[in-house]
C-alpha cells in the first residue's frame, strides 16, 4: 500500500474552469487501489488527462483506469470549487466521491457539486 502514497489525491490547476477525470490506482494484481482527481486547463479532451497520468502510475509499478470525468470550476480567491458535468468518452464520474477528495485537500473551501 506504501507505493499508493506517492501519488497524490487531488492535483487540479488553481483557477478557471477546466475538464476533470475520477482514476482508480491499483496495485498491479492486489486488491489495494485508491481513487485520485486529476484536472487541468491544459486539456482540451478528457483522455489528454488519461494520457497524462497513466505512464506516471504504470512507472510505479501501478494500472489505473479511468472511472469517469467531468468538469470543475475553481476559484482560489473565493476559495470556492464546482464540480459538473459529465465526459464524452468516459461517462459521468461520481461527483460524490470526488467532492469528498476535493475536501480533504481543501479543507477552508466551499465545494459544490451539480
Amino acid at each position: 500500500m506504501a507505493v499508493l502514497n506517492k501519488i497524490s489525491d487531488v492535483a487540479v490547476d488553481p483557477d478557471g474552469e477546466f475538464k476533470y477525470i475520477l482514476v482508480r490506482v491499483k496495485v498491479k494484481g492486489g486488491t489495494d487501489h485508491k481513487d485520485v482527481v486529476r484536472g487541468t486547463r491544459s486539456a482540451k479532451y478528457h483522455n489528454q488527462i488519461f494520457e497524462k497520468v497513466s505512464p506516471a502510475v504504470e512507472s510505479l509499478g501501478l494500472e489505473c483506469t479511468c472511472l469517469g470525468g467531468g468538469k470543475m470550476e475553481h476559484n482560489s480567491k473565493e476559495k470556492k470549487l464546482r464540480v459538473f458535468g459529465e465526459s464524452t468518452g468516459y461517462g459521468k464520474a461520481d461527483h460524490a466521491v470526488t467532492v469528498e477528495k476535493l475536501k480533504a485537500v481543501f479543507k477552508d473551501y466551499e465545494i459544490t457539486m451539480e
